[in-house]
């Protein structure tokens, strides 16, 4: 429970109580907890839409509404990371200039421009998934994208001699992936097929661009962490959205619900 709740704590704005003195083992150890975070923020993102839906209809309002809902609850946490990533990765520098260009608190033209890109994409894709699919999807969606975030640290090299990522990629092992993969399983594939393509999807998505960071940075960071849940969220919406186009087709959405 002391594990789980640094990462609810650290990947949220949920707090329930104070932790003191913690050590970078103890972030580390939080890792193998990541989808159940996501499971926490899955519940509160289905709940949300039942309750909007249910008042308002299925529109533009509700849609916004479910697309900003993700940056509060996290503080915008993944949000920072992806905008600093863009920077550094499309800056066209040398790598200790990316890196250096990432570390900078002040967030640049290609973060800006990528983040507003990215949350009107995200829209998109939500407003035109089928309705018969809003409450799977925004449930799978940040288990998945936290999946991969595990992936990202226990595979993957860290970029920097220090960083608050490092203290995460220390400690992530064998364990940590077994453990989360089994929750990520236990928690979407029930969900049916189209949850089962959002998974490998997504996975294979935040495999590819952590390998194409990590060769053009050396590694990589807390920042490009955050860029991997938030991009991997986007895929699962897109294979959602697409769900009628998959193998099955409307046989496919019918056993998603």
């Amino acid at each position: 429970m002391h594990y789980f709740l640094v990462a609810l704590q650290f990947l949220t704005r949920i707090h329930i109580i104070k932790q003191r003195n913690l050590r970078a083992a103890d972030f580390g150890k939080s890792t193998r907890y990541f989808p159940l975070v996501g499971l926490v923020l899955g519940i509160l993102y289905m709940l949300a839409s039942w309750c909007l839906i249910a008042i308002f209809g299925w529109s533009n309002v509700v849609t916004t509404t479910l697309v900003i809902l993700p940056v509060l609850l996290t503080g915008a946490l993944h949000c920072d990371g992806f905008m600093d990533t863009m920077d550094g990765l499309f800056s066209g520098r040398e790598r200790d200039r990316m890196l250096e260009i990432m570390k900078d608190s002040r967030v640049g033209s290609f973060g800006v421009v990528a983040f507003v890109m990215l949350m009107m994409i995200n829209w998109s894709l939500l407003r035109d998934t089928p309705l018969l699919l809003i409450m799977t999807t925004l449930f799978v969606m940040p288990i998945v994208g936290r999946m991969a975030m595990v992936l990202a640290i226990s595979f993957f090299s860290y970029a920097r001699e220090e960083g608050m990522g490092k203290a995460f990629s220390d400690h992530a092992n064998g364990k940590t992936v077994l453990i989360a993969a089994i929750s990520t399983v236990l928690f979407v594939i029930p969900w049916g097929p189209a949850a089962i393509y959002a998974l490998f999807a997504g996975l294979s998505f935040a495999w590819f661009f952590s390998t194409f960071a990590a060769r053009r940075l050396g590694g990589l960071t807390g920042d490009v962490y955050g860029a991997v849940e938030i991009l991997t969220e986007t895929v699962v919406l897109f294979v959602f959205f697409a769900a009628h186009w998959l193998p099955g087709g409307m046989l496919l959405l019918w056993k998603s619900w």
